[in-house]
This record gives C-alpha cells, structure tokens and sequence, in this order.
C-alpha cells in the first residue's frame, strides 16, 4: 500500500489541485473581497474531494493517476449515490471559488470544467470501465446514477442501461 501512497499524493496535485484550486487561484479577481457562502463551499468541496481520493486509494487500491488506475470498481462511500461524486466535488470547489469572489470568470471556468468532465466520462472512463470491470460494472451503472440524482428524472433509463 505505501508503494502508491506517493503516486497518489502526486496525481491528487497534478489533477484536481490543479483544476479546483490552483487555475481558480490564478484567476481570482483582485482585490480579495471573499463571500463567505463561497468559503463554505469551497470547504465542503473540499472534503467531500478528499473523501473520494480517499476511497480511490483504500476501496479501489489505485490513485486517479492514468498510470496506476484503482484495481477494484469504487462503489463505496459517495459512490453509493453518484458514480462521479470526486467530480462534482470539484465543481462545488469551483463554484465556492466563484461565489467567494462573485467572479463571472470563475462561473465560466466552472461550466467548461464541468463540459469536459462530461465528455471524459462518456467518452472515455465509462467505456474503459465496461471493459475492465464487465458485470460488476453493468450493475453498479443499473444502480447508481452518473451524475446525482439524474437517474430519478429518467426512471425507465436504469431499465434500458441495466439492459445494456
């Protein structure tokens, strides 16, 4: 375990601290006027971020690192009611971001980050994940909906991907 304990501080850094916290940081308005709702925000992210490296580490025995994938499907922790719970707590990072320094800019960062985490995951992780985890993954995908929530507003699409 500790020989992908650096791996994964690594990719931590190199992937969402780059995108949730430090882009958002270069492009904060100046001067600093920080909306506490925003803080808040930003905290919860925060942790919420952190619980999912977490499970990704300790659950799935891997880091988010392409290079070192976790072995195991996640369906721990947030992962029971979001099959992308460490993306949407980046986009509540960036929108704290965007709250605390009522920035325009950082709610256009916040969309496009949000658009490209999208088409990562239908395009590319959902796939990969069909192959590398089969069944395991056909019923998790039956169960849990990509984003949260958004299976309840399409009831009979868990039948159809159930199916598929």
């Amino acid at each position: 375990m500790r020989s992908r304990f650096w791996p994964a501080v690594v990719a931590f850094l190199a992937m969402p601290g780059m995108v949730a916290f430090i882009v958002p940081w270069l492009f904060r308005p100046d001067p600093l006027r920080l909306r506490t709702a925003g803080l808040a925000m930003l905290a919860v992210g925060t942790v919420l971020l952190i619980w999912c490296v977490r499970d990704f580490y300790v659950a799935g025995r891997g880091t988010l690192a392409p290079w070192a994938p976790p072995e195991r499907l996640v369906i721990v922790g947030l992962y029971r009611v979001s099959r992308n719970p460490m993306y949407l707590a980046v986009l509540i990072v960036l929108s704290g971001w965007a709250v605390a320094f009522a920035s325009r800019g950082l709610w256009i960062y916040a969309l496009i980050v949000a658009i490209a985490f999208h088409l990562r995951v239908v395009l590319g992780e959902e796939p990969w994940l069909a192959r590398t985890h089969d069944g395991e993954w056909n019923r998790y995908r039956a169960r849990v909906p990509r984003w949260l929530g958004m299976a309840s507003l399409h009831p009979h699409r868990r039948d159809t991907e159930a199916a598929g």
